[in-house]
């Protein structure tokens, strides 16, 4: 090999050595793990081959509650955060008063930490001195106050909306992006052959939004998938693990637990659900772009 033909590699040796020791290694002795049963500190592992993945998907109903809690997170980052952050763009990127400063707004909650999050959403949740509660009093709404994050049946939901709160500036920066890259021509063209605004949406906007969507939506299934701190921060996964997720399931095996080899087989399922959705959808949206 020539010393041109190893130049390219040598300037891609540092991230590639960084690559290995902190993600591919690790992902691999992880995979390896999920086949053992151990406690982190025995000197030996007791191979069990796939009773840890057996016994997740036929004895473990805290998991398949989790699973159930990640669709669900799916499916509401995918409608309620990404629609919501698709309207935002759209009426932030007409000429208004203010809209700099409204971008900043909605956006700001996004470079917050999700624990930082967590903790002032709990406060507003507070059964006794919450905003939340205290304002529903105010309008005369009593029936509707709650604990809300200790009723099983809806401290999902209350968390996911702290969440929504906090994720909603990253789809519309980048809605926002891809609409500002949008030329002004087509919709002049529209316009003068009498077409609808809700026309002009649907036939040139989302359209011409496509690779911008495949970005958003990648972005915001990853992040559905591996959500963590704000569960952790509001509820720990209670009460009575109503709001485990993958992720906090996968901690609470490994370090609460100390249960090494099924808190393994849970990250490699969370890799290859990940994988499984995010890769074929990549793949196909931006084939369908180039070709």
């Amino acid at each position: 090999m020539t010393s041109r033909m190893l130049k390219p590699w040598l300037f891609l040796l540092p991230a590639l050595i960084i690559y290995l020791t902190v993600i591919f290694v690790p992902a691999v002795y992880t995979f390896f793990l999920s086949f053992f049963s151990w406690n982190g500190v025995a000197p030996h592992k007791e191979f069990v081959g796939l009773g840890n993945y057996a016994e997740l998907f036929t004895q473990d109903t805290v998991f398949m509650r989790a699973l159930k809690n990640n669709l669900f997170w799916m499916i509401g980052s995918l409608t309620l955060i990404m629609g919501a952050g698709l309207g935002l763009a759209l009426l932030l990127n007409k000429k208004l008063k203010g809209r700099i400063f409204f971008r900043g707004v909605f956006y700001f909650p996004y470079v917050l930490s999700g624990i930082v999050v967590a903790t002032g959403w709990t406060w507003l949740y507070n059964p006794t001195q919450g905003f939340v509660n205290k304002m529903l009093a105010l309008l005369g709404l009593e029936s509707w106050q709650h604990a809300w994050l200790a009723e099983p049946d809806i401290a999902l939901y209350a968390v996911f909306a702290a969440a929504m709160w906090q994720g909603i500036g990253q789809p519309m920066v980048l809605f926002l992006a891809g609409l500002q890259s949008i030329p002004h021509d087509p919709y002049e063209a529209a316009l003068i052959d009498g077409a609808k605004p809700y026309q002009s949406f649907f036939y040139i906007t989302l359209p011409l939004l496509r690779e911008t969507f495949v970005i958003v939506v990648a972005t915001t299934l990853i992040a559905s998938m591996k959500v963590y701190d704000i569960i952790y921060g509001m509820t720990g996964g209670g009460p009575a693990e109503s709001t485990q997720v993958l992720s906090s399931w996968m901690y609470s095996q490994t370090f609460k637990f100390a249960n090494i080899g099924m808190g393994s087989a849970i990250a490699f399922i969370l890799v290859l659900v990940s994988m499984t959705i995010i890769i074929p959808y990549v793949y196909y949206t931006t084939r369908k772009s180039y070709v």
